[in-house]
Parts: C-alpha cells; sequence; structure tokens
C-alpha cells in the first residue's frame, strides 16, 4: 500500500542530494586537466574495462536466450572496445569525461540493443541457489562468537568477501571459469589489515556502542 504523505528529504541529510551526492568519489581528473585529454586516472579506468571485454563477449555469445548470440557478441566485443579507445583519444566523446558509471552504461547500452539484458542471469541463479544454502551455517558461525566488535568485524569480512564477487573483473571471471569460487575461501583469503580504506575500528567502536538504539 502506498503511502499519501508527501516526500520529504531525510531530515539527517545536511543538504539536499542532488547538490552534495557523488556516486564516484574517485578523483579522474581535477579542473587544471586538459578536457580534449584522458587523464591518467581515466586511461586507466578505460583499460581496466578493455580487459574485461573478453569475458563480457563470452558470456554473451553463451545466452540462450539471444538469436545469434555469438554473432551479436561479437559485434559487442568491437563496437565497445571501438567506443574505450575513442574516449582515450577523446574524452569528451560517448557523453564523457569517463568514469565508471559511464563505462558501466555504454557497456550496458550496447549490450541491450543487440538484444542482450542480462548475461549473468544464469551465474546469477546459481549463485543465489549456493548463497541460500550457506546462509544459515554463516549466520550461526557468526552468532557463536560472543566478542561484540569480534562479532562485527567477522560480519564486514563477510560483506567484503561477499562484495569480491564480480564477474565484472576480468581477474576474478578468470578465476571463477577455472576454479569457482568460495564464499568461505574469499573470507579466508581476504588482504590483512589495515585496507586501503579502513575505517572498521571506528565502525566497531560505534557498533557496540549501540547508537542507533533510542
Amino acid at each position: 500500500m502506498e503511502s499519501s504523505s508527501p516526500s520529504v528529504p531525510f531530515p539527517l541529510l545536511q543538504a539536499p542530494v542532488e547538490s552534495t551526492y557523488r556516486a564516484c568519489t574517485i578523483p579522474y581528473r581535477f579542473p587544471s586537466d586538459n578536457p580534449r585529454k584522458a587523464t591518467p586516472v581515466e586511461i586507466q579506468w578505460i583499460d581496466l574495462f578493455l580487459k574485461s571485454v573478453p569475458s563480457f563477449r563470452q558470456r554473451a555469445e553463451n545466452d540462450p536466450t539471444v538469436p545469434d548470440a555469438p554473432a551479436k557478441a561479437e559485434k559487442f566485443a568491437q563496437r565497445y572496445t571501438d567506443m574505450l579507445e575513442e574516449l582515450k583519444k577523446n574524452p569528451e566523446s560517448h557523453g564523457g569525461p569517463p568514469d565508471c558509471i559511464l563505462l558501466c552504461r555504454l557497456r550496458e547500452l550496447i549490450l541491450r540493443e543487440l538484444g542482450f539484458h542480462d548475461i549473468f542471469k544464469k551465474v546469477k541463479d546459481e549463485e543465489n541457489a549456493k548463497a541460500m544454502s550457506l546462509f544459515e551455517g554463516v549466520v550461526q558461525r557468526n552468532d557463536e562468537i560472543e566478542d561484540g566488535e569480534k562479532r562485527a568485524e567477522n560480519l564486514i569480512r563477510g560483506i567484503l568477501a561477499g562484495n569480491i564477487f564480480d564477474l565484472g573483473s576480468a581477474q576474478l571471471a578468470e578465476v571463477f571459469a577455472k576454479d569457482g569460487m568460495s564464499f568461505l575461501a574469499s573470507c579466508q583469503n581476504l588482504l590483512s589489515r589495515p585496507w586501503v580504506i579502513d575505517d572498521l575500528d571506528a565502525f566497531k567502536s560505534k557498533w557496540t556502542k549501540k547508537s542507533w538504539e533510542k
């Protein structure tokens, strides 16, 4: 049932989202950069997306819902590669300057134009089923940790391990295709702290104080 109350900004936000929120926090470029020349950061991200093209093409060509999937997958790979190379030469092309969101949108746009609506649906369904089978055991193991801070840290490590599973990454796609991926193994293989961005201690402090309770 929909609410009849008017929509209002979330009261804890100090300013409207439209004026403060930035989905991409990485500084791809600065005002002093030449708008017609791709920055080193932009080139690094474009190269990262270029490396992922073969794995996306492979997923697309095996999509059983699309007629002539192999041929269309090849078209996708060629068009997207050309687009990325053009962005290197002219970062103002294709709606640029480029950032991660734009690169993802362009890739999705080409896939959908060729009839691919979700090239990862099969693997999503398979991994969701695996996740559901693991859920009860993961929760039980976490509940058995008596120390509140250690339990919070274990939760965060689980979140990070789950977030690692990203077949958009060429490296992880290769690992998945070769050996599969295990949630528990991902937890065990997380890099040791301190992490590149590491606010875990501050989070654990707030978590144990239960500041959200009223």
